[in-house]
């Protein structure tokens, strides 16, 4: 189960409308093992693409160092659909290298109006778990 706050969801979709039509990404900091999302950190898509996204390998690393020196790890990573369900791609499934991280996935197509749908996945070994998402009010 992911607990996140509606501020961390508010953001998530505000990027990910911001960067439509191209997939949005970033990352949820929080405490090393706590599970806490808390720091959100917009990242760009290296790939400008509507049907894929990558972390520029620099970001990556500078985001990955900056949480290490910080006590940090990634709680949730996060990227956009602009035209399909929130539901991760065979691409996303074999990009999923954080194993005790939360994968949120932010649908803005056309069909949802002004709503978006969020839903969050473990991925661990190639499987695809989707777990329940608890939005606690700021």
């Amino acid at each position: 189960m992911l607990t996140i706050s509606q501020e961390l969801v508010d953001k998530m979709i505000a990027h990910a409308r911001a960067d439509h039509p191209d997939e949005a990404c970033g990352v949820i900091a929080g405490p090393e093992g706590s599970d806490t999302p808390v720091r959100f950190v917009p990242m760009e898509n290296a790939e400008r693409s509507p049907t894929f996204y990558r972390f520029d390998s620099m970001e990556q690393l500078r985001v990955w160092r900056e949480m290490d020196d910080r006590d940090e790890e990634p709680v949730v990573i996060y990227h956009s659909h602009t035209s399909t369900e929130a539901y991760p791609s065979r691409t996303d499934i074999s990009y999923a290298s954080e194993p005790n991280a939360h994968y949120v996935l932010v649908s803005t197509r056309e069909e949802l109006g002004e709503k978006a749908e969020v839903r969050s996945y473990r991925i661990v070994d190639g499987v695809v778990t989707e777990e329940e998402v608890v939005i606690v009010p700021v």
